[in-house]
């Protein structure tokens, strides 16, 4: 189990005179700068935006909307925008259905029927029985800013506690919904965040984190610190929470708690922001006063739990093994020279172990496409299942004692099927098929390795449509993300769908700072060897030239959060080697990500500017400080959200200001699409994601190749 929860004046536009849009003369809204400047360690920085930082202030939201008037202005005046809109609507418009969870002899699972703005939650008594609606968010917020962030029935299946996000922030509220009823109790829990649920056997109560009330006005931008474990009894207030665990003298550790599958132990995750390295205590359940012992508590390598046989304890680790193995501690002889390895390491990424039947499935990543064995709990290999293709498969999760466990399989054109499989004999069945309207046998997927600028082989997927002539006038997407030890895998994904029925290719790669190869690949991506990552993603768009299968002109990137960032800093490392650029919900200032809410979480990744020397390695690729005036950039459509407490809207707003100022004289346009009533993503409401979308393939219609 993965302990961390947590932790991205007008104009004028003649569109019908068929006037390139690199060559309209875009009039942006004057925004005001003022003399701020600060000392980092004899440095003097300019920070002339500060001002965008304060998102409740007048001056901030008129700003917001003077920007948003301009670029709605341009963006509706493509006019391949609505086809564009109408076949994201069309495609996206099939039924799409969770994995199914069973508790108490009834089965748990999310459903979309097609174009709801949320999934909704279902119940059912067989998988072979008629479902009804349990949580239909939808109903109470038709505009889709409600949703679901996580649900957990108790283990009886009598008690549903769920988790609901409003206009996508971090923040979440708990609620207790009676099963058979489909009525909410009077249970009502706030100020939760980053935090899982996980209730006691006897479904008395739950486990979940909290932070403490944020000062008014300032919730989505207060740092968020001295998370604490509680217990929630059923039917109280919150007020009369047990507190389970705190650490008053580390402010930054996460907190989450997880009973484990006897019942017997809670298991106490214990993160350091974005770190990899964790830590993990127990305590013993059914014993009054039982003390929390610190198991693991050195944070020496990563531990995800996996299962216990009584007082044994399985965990997939990362020490002395960067691709992962599983080892065995007994608690009752806890020493280290008495821990036992069960498997070890791979020439593959482990990347995931589910405890299912008394075995343990395995998911290893071969090159970033998955492959699954089985083994005995003493680590002799069972079964290896045959997959559907080469993809991406997911889930897995079951009890200990289930003798079958349901997972999904995904590839850039075949849409998530769920399977159930059977651990004992290997073999899987379909259980559910989306029916979509894309036709995957006119594309084709394959991976190339490339290398980068220290001659490290770097790998990249392709999809492009059969037969289509490298002639390099391709207009061609890259994506990457090379961070945080995330893994860039095969998935599938309407946006990119329709990109490619209109003729685009696709580029995906997995660059240093994932997790594709390993700790060891994601070490040689962060802190002061960062720079690698924008290395390995100018060398993927070097490559792609150089093959002729596109050309700057015809050559996007795009990139969210962490991958927002990338984007930032190889426009600016690199302006004339891109057509356009879109940055969403970005890290563009390096030297102050930490003052908000849950950025000083990522000082392990990045680094601080409160560190000299990190300082000077944030400076060299902050997107916000490497803006040069007079500057010929590529076309940009920034786009953020206002409601984005994860990584707060200023970064955008602050960049996209300075972007607008720096801009060569009739450049192509730089423009910022802020979004209203949503967030960092996870929850979007389905008709916002199509609107977003269709403006951002519109964008990139109208300004490559010119």
């Amino acid at each position: 189990m993965n302990f961390r929860i947590f932790f991205l004046p007008g104009f004028l536009l003649f569109a019908s005179t068929g006037v390139p849009a690199q060559e309209i003369t875009m009039n942006y809204p004057e925004t005001r700068k003022e003399k701020v400047v600060d000392d980092y360690h004899g440095t003097p920085i300019e920070d002339p935006y500060r001002w965008l930082e304060d998102d409740q202030s007048p001056e901030t939201k008129a700003w917001v909307t003077s920007q948003n008037e301009v670029t709605r202005k341009f963006l509706d005046a493509i006019p391949q925008r609505e086809a564009i809109r109408d076949r994201l609507k069309a495609l996206w418009n099939f039924e799409r259905v969770g994995q199914p969870r069973e508790f108490g002899g009834r089965w748990f699972f999310m459903r979309n029927s097609g174009l709801q703005n949320q999934a909704v939650l279902y119940v059912t008594e067989s998988l072979d029985g008629e479902p009804r609606v349990l949580l239909d968010l939808n109903a109470i917020a038709p505009d889709g800013t409600v949703s679901i962030s996580r649900y957990q029935p108790s283990e009886d299946g009598k008690w549903l506690a769920y988790a609901v996000s409003s206009s996508g922030s971090d923040w979440l509220e708990i609620k207790v919904k009676d099963v058979a009823t489909g009525e909410d109790r009077a249970d009502h829990l706030k100020w939760v965040k980053f935090s899982g649920i996980s209730w006691a056997k006897d479904g008395s109560g739950f486990y979940y984190s909290r932070y403490d009330a944020p000062v008014d006005g300032a919730a989505l931008t207060q740092k968020n610190e001295f998370q604490k474990l509680y217990f929630h009894k059923l039917g109280t207030g919150q007020e009369t929470d047990t507190l389970i665990y705190q650490r008053k003298d580390q402010p930054q550790w996460g907190i989450n708690g997880f009973v484990t599958d006897d019942g017997k132990y809670l298991l106490i995750g214990i993160s350091h922001g974005t770190d990899p390295k964790n830590r993990v205590f127990y305590q013993e359940l059914g014993t009054s006063d039982a003390p929390v012992v610190e198991l693991l508590s050195e944070a020496d390598a990563d531990y995800g739990f996996v299962g216990n046989q009584g007082s044994v304890f399985y965990f997939a680790t990362d020490l002395k093994a960067p691709r992962r193995r599983v080892i065995a501690i007994d608690t009752k002889n806890p020493a280290r020279e008495n821990w036992k390895e069960i498997l070890p390491e791979s020439r593959d990424q482990l990347d995931d172990v589910s405890w299912v039947g008394d075995r343990l499935v395995c998911t290893y990543m071969e090159n970033a496409r998955s492959r699954v064995e089985i083994f005995s709990l003493e680590g002799k290999k069972l079964k290896e299942p045959e997959l559907p293709g080469l993809g991406t498969v997911g889930g897995f999760e079951g009890r200990q004692s289930d003798p079958e466990v349901f997972y999904s399989y995904t590839s850039f054109t075949e849409p998530g099927a769920i399977y159930r499989l059977n651990v004992e004999t290997g073999q899987s069945l379909l259980w559910r098929k989306p029916m979509v309207d894309f036709h995957s046998d006119l594309f084709d997927t394959r991976q190339v390795f490339f290398q980068s600028k220290d001659g490290t082989q770097i790998p990249m997927f392709l999809v492009q449509k059969k037969g289509t002539f490298q002639d390099g006038t391709n207009r061609t997407l890259l994506y990457g993300y090379g961070g945080f030890q995330i893994s860039q895998r095969p998935g599938f994904s309407v946006s990119r769908a329709v990109w490619l029925e209109r003729g685009g290719t696709l580029a995906v790669v997995n660059l240093r700072g994932g997790g594709e190869f390993g700790s060891e690949w994601h070490d040689a991506g962060r802190l002061d060897k960062k720079q690698n990552v924008f290395d390995d993603f100018i060398a993927a768009a070097e490559y792609l030239i150089a093959e002729n299968i596109t050309s700057p002109a015809n050559l996007a990137i795009q990139g969210g959060s962490n991958g927002g960032l990338l984007v930032g800093a190889c426009m600016t490392q690199r302006p004339e080697l891109f057509g356009a650029a879109l940055p969403a919900v970005g890290v563009m200032d390096m030297l102050r990500f930490h003052r908000f809410t849950i950025g000083w979480a990522w000082v392990k990744e990045y680094g601080s500017s409160a560190d000299p020397a990190q300082f000077q390695t944030l400076l060299n690729y902050s997107p916000y400080h490497r803006l040069k005036p007079g500057t010929r950039y590529p076309a940009t459509l920034v786009t953020t959200a206002d409601h984005d407490d994860r990584v707060v809207p200023a970064h955008s707003f602050k960049f996209a200001a300075r972007l607008q100022e720096c801009q060569a004289k009739n450049g192509p346009p730089v423009l910022i699409r802020i979004e209203t009533s949503a967030g960092h993503g996870a929850g979007t409401a389905l008709a916002k994601t199509i609107e977003e979308t269709a403006d951002s393939w519109a964008f990139l219609e109208a300004v490559l190749g010119k």
